[in-house]
């Protein structure tokens, strides 16, 4: 039998182009959620700031999750900015930082810089296939799809979305879950991000299959919530 699995969604306080201090926020969260996967929003580590400078995922200012998830043996889901250049996952756990899903849909002024991604990633952890997103890929149906082709359990993504947008963001959600029979993890950044994004959504949710809420974060900067996901619903 598989095990449950603990899966937590965050939307920590974010300062553009900080890296270094974005990265001890993000080790806190990882230390405070008491999860097995902790999902951070779109860009996380630099803000939602497109000319920020790439990541590396040797960078060293990394290193204060890796010790955080060594230490809970946590996976962390984080956003960032990576050579291609992408907008992309980074997967972090005790054994250091891989580049582990490249945004596939690209949005508003992204395309000047980045390239979208090559196709759709599933990431399994301890059983459970992880079918990673990133905003807007959500809401293309396709990208659900050819994600869900690949076989998954959960669609797991992270997102920045203006105030005004909650009601879509929950739209998607409850879309992808409906349609494909997943549960369904968002984490969304709250407060400002940088980018012209002074107000974001946050409301960082899972669902289950069905579309019910198993655990849900206000619009408050640094919530993170979790749900105990067992079976396939």
């Amino acid at each position: 039998m598989r095990a449950p699995l603990t899966l937590a969604v965050a939307q920590p306080p974010c300062i553009s182009h900080d890296v270094a201090g974005n990265a001890v926020s993000h080790a806190a969260t990882v230390r405070a959620a008491g999860a097995r996967v902790v999902v951070f929003p779109e860009l996380s580590l630099t803000g939602y700031e497109l000319a920020a400078d790439l990541i590396s995922p040797e960078d060293a200012r990394l290193w204060p999750i890796v010790e955080a998830c060594a230490d809970t043996g946590a996976l962390a889901l984080a956003g960032a900015p990576v050579a291609g250049p992408h907008i992309a996952v980074l997967a972090i756990d005790g054994d250091g930082v891989r580049v582990a899903y490249r945004k596939q849909h690209l949005g508003g002024a992204e395309p000047e810089r980045f390239r979208p991604g090559p196709g759709p990633v599933v990431l399994t952890v301890d059983g459970w296939r992880l079918g990673l997103a990133v905003c807007r890929d959500t809401g293309v149906p396709r990208h659900a799809a050819d994600t869900a082709a690949l076989g998954m359990d959960v669609y797991v993504a992270g997102v920045v979305h203006e105030e005004s947008e909650l009601a879509e963001q929950e739209r998607r959600a409850r879309r992808v879950a409906s349609e494909h029979g997943v549960q369904l993890a968002m984490a969304s950044c709250a407060g400002a991000t940088g980018g012209g994004f002074d107000r974001c959504a946050g409301h960082s949710t899972i669902w289950a299959a069905d579309g019910s809420v198993l655990a849900a974060a206000g619009p408050e900067t640094g919530a993170v919530v979790s749900a105990r996901l067992s079976g396939h619903g």
